[in-house]
């Protein structure tokens, strides 16, 4: 699947990547609309993603795809047939989740230093945070889509850094959707109260 689909600006897209992103972009733009058919989308991009960054030595985000199929299978099932319908986190649960990101974070860190992994902190921040991200989707909290938006963005200067251009311009588009997202389910969550 390394098989080059073609170049753009020097850089090689792989069959691979090109397919990870198009159903990763279908699957995260199904997610705004609060959709349940966006888990099977994160799963199929999960899979082929965790193939992807494997081969790149950034093995918290090839780990971070397996937590994204668990996921999709656990948001298929936790979303009702008409999808999510969003609500907010306590003040209590937002201090926990932020703790427990910071916790992890400082044991994380050094562990993929310690890997030989192509990047550390910023890995290791973007695994966490999606998790928690892609955890609180699933609770259907619409906190998630501001925590997708930082994360995305240090993502996008990740890969771009790391020469994944096509995977950055990915990750800049979704950027942009965590806001929509954001918008969208805050506004359905003040409609329902």
């Amino acid at each position: 699947m390394s098989t080059i689909l073609f170049t753009a600006w020097g850089y090689e897209v792989s069959i691979l990547e090109f397919i990870a992103a198009i159903t990763s972009f279908i699957g995260v733009g199904l997610g705004v609309t609060a959709k349940r058919i966006t888990w099977p989308w994160w799963a199929l991009s999960s899979a082929l993603y965790a193939i992807f960054f494997y081969q790149a030595d950034l093995f918290a985000s090839a780990a971070l795809q397996i937590v994204f199929i668990a996921a999709a299978i656990w948001g298929w099932f936790g979303w009702g047939p008409k999808g999510a319908v969003p609500s907010s986190l306590s003040t209590k649960h937002r201090a926990m989740w932020a703790a427990g990101l910071v916790l992890l974070f400082i044991a994380l860190t050094p562990l993929l230093q310690n890997m030989g992994a192509a990047a550390t902190w910023s890995d290791a921040l973007i695994f966490l945070g999606s998790f928690f991200a892609q955890a609180i989707m699933v609770y259907e909290k619409y906190e998630a889509w501001p925590l997708w938006f930082a994360i995305d963005l240090l993502a996008t200067i990740q890969y771009a850094v790391l020469g994944y251009w096509f995977t950055a311009v990915l990750y800049a588009a979704f950027t942009v959707i965590a806001l929509i997202g954001w918008k969208r389910w805050y506004e359905s969550h003040r409609s329902a109260h």
